[in-house]
């Protein structure tokens, strides 16, 4: 990913809203035999009780693969990509307060590196039990998976066809592309055209922006005193 310097994203705090928010993440591999793998999969930060993440401070991912992915990545034995994505979308040049202009994408993404650790059997369940009470937990009547007898049994059985680990991030490459070049105007025209009804209307593109260009504002104000 081309290195802008005014795009770079560095917070580990907003990397790490940007992975809770954004669970669905791609995992890439570069195996032995040359091939290029890729896979997708929900992907979880592993915190503390208190919703911190592991006490060392690190960065560390958990999650699941279906067999035979496990072996298609070849993992443990060599480094991976998980690629986390944000929202994005298609910024017109009409949007833009002065001409001439060229189109372009904004988004949110960070590139996440390092080898999978892979979890015992005990581990990897407790691992699904997260996965599904991550995402369950947001509805009326959630369906744990150790929530009954049943579905207990079935969940063990299952479990068997999937191998978990654990992802010790040891490098980040993380953009943050949200017009931060742009004269505030431009910025605010944008916003409005993203949070409009038009065919590349987008509130979660919008709400970035609208958070991005927030620190700046801040940061600014920080830095004169003010």
């Amino acid at each position: 990913m081309r290195n802008t310097p005014s795009f770079v994203l560095t917070d580990p705090a907003e990397i790490r809203r940007l992975i809770r928010e954004n669970p669905w993440a791609t995992l890439v591999s570069h195996t032995s035999t040359g091939d290029l793998v890729a896979s997708h999969y929900p992907m979880l930060l592993e915190e503390s009780v208190s919703g911190t993440d592991t006490d060392s401070g690190e960065l560390v991912l958990v999650t699941h693969v279906g067999r035979p992915d496990e072996q298609l990545h070849e993992l443990g034995q060599h480094e991976m990509i998980v690629i986390i994505q944000g929202p994005h979308g298609y910024v017109s040049p009409g949007w833009y307060d002065a001409n001439p202009a060229v189109p372009t994408w904004n988004f949110i993404t960070a590139h996440l590196y390092g080898t999978p650790e892979i979890l015992s059997a005990e581990e990897n369940l407790l691992v699904l039990d997260r996965l599904v009470d991550h995402f369950e937990e947001r509805l009326p009547e959630p369906r744990r998976l150790h929530g009954t007898a049943a579905n207990s049994a079935y969940a063990d059985r299952i479990s068997a066809g999937t191998v978990g680990f654990r992802l010790r991030v040891t490098r980040v490459v993380a953009k943050s592309k949200l017009s931060q070049n742009k004269p505030p105007e431009t910025v605010d025209r944008i916003i409005s055209e993203l949070e409009g009804t038009g065919p590349y209307a987008s509130v979660n593109l919008a709400a970035e922006m609208r958070r991005a260009h927030g620190r700046l504002s801040r940061a600014a104000r920080a830095g004169d005193g003010s």
